[in-house]
């Protein structure tokens, strides 16, 4: 069976990944399960240009088609931040999820309600031999001062979805996978997926 790299080491993204990949017919495998460990620098302007980049290192080095991600909370009232720099929104070395939320909602606290956001995430595939390929999601809802929910991770227990009465991290796992920016990424993606698997 063909395998296909999930090219992420972050649990929270390769348990969805997973489950969203469910019905398709590769073995599914991550960085730590092929004794792969590399570093890709995630610099790029975009979130185009920083799932490529990363979708392609990862692909060249394990000879694997590799499928990355690269996703953001926009806020409307923080002109579309954290954006590009969710995971890496806080100030401060070492900070956690539960500190970029309560940076987040510092910066939120004299700005008028409804804060309005969405997820974005953009997700690459690439061949070994360069080629690489993409697809989008987004998820809107808004950002809530008080945090529910225990599922997910990052920004999921304030990011409230008015159409579910819920917070993303009040979602199951099936819920989530069918109206997160990933999932809807990861979807709009499995033609590009299907066709590799077959050549």
């Amino acid at each position: 069976m063909q395998k296909l790299l999930i090219a992420t080491g972050n649990k929270g993204k390769v348990k969805e990944i997973r489950a969203l990949l469910d019905g398709l017919d590769v073995e599914l495998v991550t960085p730590r399960e092929i004794g792969l460990d590399i570093e890709v620098v995630e610099d790029g302007d975009t979130y185009e240009e920083n799932a490529g980049k990363k979708a392609r290192a990862y692909s060249q080095a394990s000879g694997l088609v590799a499928l990355a991600d690269d996703s953001g909370l926009e806020v409307d009232a923080l002109g579309g931040e954290p954006g590009l720099y969710s995971a890496r929104y806080s100030g401060q070395p070492g900070a956690t999820d539960a500190d970029r939320r309560a940076f987040l909602l510092g910066k939120l606290k004299d700005k008028p309600r409804p804060w309005n956001a969405h997820f974005h995430a953009t997700v690459a595939v690439a061949t070994p031999d360069g080629l690489v390929q993409f697809a989008e999601g987004n998820c809107y809802g808004e950002i809530i001062p008080e945090e529910r929910g225990t599922g997910g991770f990052g920004y999921d227990p304030i990011f409230f979805i008015p159409e579910e009465n819920r917070t993303m991290a009040e979602l199951s796992m099936d819920e989530k996978n069918r109206l997160s920016h990933r999932a809807l990424a990861v979807k709009h993606a499995l033609p590009i997926l299907q066709k590799l698997i077959q050549r």
